[in-house]
Formats: C-alpha cells, structure tokens, sequence
C-alpha cells in the first residue's frame, strides 16, 4: 500500500495534537493513558511526536477520553484551519 504524502498542513496538525496530548498527559506515564485508551505505548508516542500525524478517530476519541478533554477541544485547537464564511448574494 503506498501512502499519499502528508502536506505541510497535516504535518502542522499532527504536531499540534502531539503537542496537546502530552501537555494533557502531564506526569502520567505513556504506559498509564495508552492502556487507559486502549492503544499501545509505542503507539501514543509517535502520535505525540508527530510521526503518526493523522491517527484514527476512534484512537483520539479514546485519548481525548482517558485524558479528560473534550473532542470539540481538540477540533477547535488541532483541526484545519477555520475557512472564512462566504456570503450568498440573492
């Protein structure tokens, strides 16, 4: 199976979720939070570093669970970028 390069933007969006996953995490160990979410610990740690930049949404859902945030959270700081609203001329 050949993946599809990721672009600047999901690189960006990767780092950022890894970024508030392990600020979340705080003095908890990997090990803790990937067990509590169901995922290994090895997997937690390449979403954190942004080597698993565009993890399943159930993955996250478990991680936003077992880390006590809440998935409109982490779609306002970690999704794309917020598209202007257009306006409909009638």
């Amino acid at each position: 199976m050949v993946r599809t390069p990721l672009t600047p933007e999901e690189r960006e969006r990767g780092e950022r979720l890894g970024r508030l996953l392990r600020d979340a995490r705080g003095g908890r160990s990997m090990a803790e939070i990937a067990a509590g979410a169901g995922i290994s610990a090895e997997t937690l740690r390449k979403i954190e570093t942004g080597r698993a930049p565009t993890p399943a949404f159930f993955t996250i859902a478990a991680l936003a669970r077992t880390l006590g945030l809440s998935m409109d959270d982490l779609v306002t700081r970690c999704g794309p970028a917020a598209v202007a609203p257009t306006t409909v001329v009638a």
